[in-house]
């Protein structure tokens, strides 16, 4: 339930803070004092727009906070979905508007987006004011009421689940058909491009290959000539490096190396030159290969240059930069014309699918309409009675469902229709509801709809407006009935229904040396009856209106 409620820098209000008990609260004042502000203002919590001439002083930020106790377990799988720290203890929603315009909001201490805060703050308190009114004339709005009424919550969540899977899938197959009259305008593209290159026939790492054996070839004379001086040089005269290592190595073996350090001294060198033989002579062997493999042949260079010019040109026709990439063009290029080949029969798959999920969808919508059906005739008989004692004897309810194709809420369009007098034909709320009227069927379906939404603190902003007497005095007993397992605040200009609370706030205003200012105060009983009282004679209470008053809080 709303536990406190801080304002500060907003309008007529400096600076407030309000503590609400459980039960029925009733909020008085005089005209303009300023009870639709603190509306206004717990407005922006729920995400209205945020307005910037609300600002008194534009030096600081208009902040409004309410804290939410004992919250809902059945929230917490939202709070984490949005990832908002869960208080199983209390909830605390804040909103802070700068006079640049700049709005922040946040729950819990964690920044939230206006959509968020939309979607979290609803589930604690509900504000029923004139404008709201005229959601009941909305066919979505009878549509949930009636959903509420019948307890679809699970029904709808397995349904919306199933139908977001059928959207999707449709808008897959929407993209297949359109991708298939692509790929089927391009064929034409694609089966010439795919020609060209399976003439061409590129091969992975190919051309880096052909490009260092060009290399080579263009210069094979010089090649071998170094090839073959170096080779010479290490093992092909009889002055070559090796030749000259072999000598060293039968002098090395008539010396004693012991003398000179260790006993072993002169196997380690012996083993040395060893090892350089062995390397100089794999050197060798290396670079007569390397001789032998080199071959001036001018027809295999003319060759391998035609056909480095083919993948060039290639490459600059496709625009390809990167390696292999005519290699991986024409792999892509196969996989397109393959699956042009084979979208129908994935279409119809697909399509299959879709059908088969439609008789699905449309086994649910069918149960829900049936729910519905049976709800609304409860429902019917249910808001008659309850609005009867109302001033509304001959009130004629019912709910017209009509079907349709299948939309996110299911087949059904439902619409209140209703009638007031005996000899009227039932016909749209709208059309035949006057705002005393409608007031009052929309506080009977708040009363119905009480007990079956999880709904702690509903807020009525003079929904008694229009009626007067045993009209009203049975208005402010249903609202405290509704408070009995719910916290329920109502906006009043009528004693019948001030007496009803159990808790009496009163809205004033007063004089600063610079402005005037709003203030909400809880009245004491004593305060209490003469407030009452003023509402019942005007600005002079009379002993008759004490007397009235007392009477009236003693029933």
């Amino acid at each position: 339930m709303l536990s406190r409620l801080s304002i500060r820098n907003y309008a007529l209000i400096d600076s407030l803070r309000l503590d609400f008990p459980t039960g029925l609260s009733i909020i008085t004042g005089e005209t303009g004092a300023g009870k639709s502000i603190m509306l206004g203002a717990l407005s922006l919590l729920l995400g209205a727009r945020a307005d910037t001439r609300v600002i008194a002083d534009p030096s600081a930020k208009s902040v409004v906070e309410a804290r939410f106790s004992n919250p809902s377990p059945s929230h917490r799988a939202l709070f984490e979905s949005h990832q908002l720290e869960w208080d199983p203890e209390e909830t605390i929603v804040r909103r802070e508007v700068s006079a640049s315009g700049r709005s922040r909001a946040f729950i819990n201490d964690s920044p939230v987006n206006l959509q968020v805060l939309s979607e979290v703050v609803p589930l604690f308190v509900d504000i029923h004011s004139q404008n709201s009114t005229h959601s009941l004339m909305q066919g979505r709005r009878q549509l949930e009421v009636i959903d509420a009424f019948a307890g679809n919550d699970s029904l709808l969540e397995a349904y919306h689940a199933e139908f977001n899977e059928y959207r999707r899938l449709h808008s897959a197959i929407r993209r297949r058909r359109e991708q298939l009259e692509s790929d089927r305008r391009n064929m034409a593209i694609i089966a010439f491009q795919l020609e060209q290159l399976d003439k061409l026939d590129p091969k992975p790492g190919e051309l880096e290959s052909i490009e260092k054996e060009f290399d080579i070839l263009s210069d094979a004379d010089d090649i071998r000539e170094r090839l073959g001086s170096a080779y010479s040089l290490l093992d092909a005269s009889e002055s070559s490096v090796l030749a000259s290592l072999a000598e060293a190595a039968d002098s090395l073996r008539h010396v004693d190396f012991s003398l000179f350090s260790s006993p072993d001294s002169d196997a380690e060198i012996m083993e040395r030159i060893e090892q350089v033989n062995i390397e100089l002579k794999d050197i060798a062997e290396t670079l007569r290969d390397y001789y032998d493999s080199v071959d001036a042949d001018p027809s295999r260079l003319s060759r391998i240059s035609k056909r480095m010019n083919q993948l060039y040109e290639a490459e600059k026709y496709f625009k390809i930069s990167e390696k292999d990439g005519l290699v991986k063009l024409r792999e892509s290029l196969r996989e397109q014309a393959d699956s042009v080949g084979s979208g129908d029969s994935d279409l119809a798959e697909m399509e299959a699918e879709a059908r088969r999920k439609a008789r699905q969808l449309k086994m649910k919508a069918n149960e829900l309409s049936e729910r519905r059906a049976r709800a609304a005739t409860a429902f019917s008989t249910l808001l008659m009675s309850t609005a009867s004692p109302l001033g509304l004897p001959n009130l004629r309810f019912e709910v017209s469902i009509s079907q349709g194709k299948l939309a996110a809420d299911g087949q059904d369009s439902v619409e209140f229709i209703c009638c007031f007098n005996k000899n009227q034909t039932p016909q749209p709320v709208s059309k035949v509801a006057s705002g005393g009227e409608l007031s009052r069927l929309m506080l009977s379906v708040k009363c119905i709809m009480a007990g079956r939404m999880e709904m702690p603190t509903v807020i009525f902003d003079e929904i008694d407006t229009g009626v007067s007497g045993e009209i009203a005095d049975k208005m402010g007993e249903m609202m405290r009935s509704m408070a009995t397992d719910k916290q329920v605040l109502s906006i009043t200009h009528l004693p019948q229904v001030a007496a009803k609370g159990a808790n009496h706030f009163y809205v004033y205003k007063e004089d600063s040396e610079s402005r005037t200012v709003s203030n909400v105060r809880l009245l004491s009983p004593d305060e209490r009856l003469r407030e009452i009282a003023r509402m019942i004679s005007g600005s002079s209470v009379t002993r008759e209106a004490l007397d009235a008053a007392g009477s009236l809080l003693k029933s």
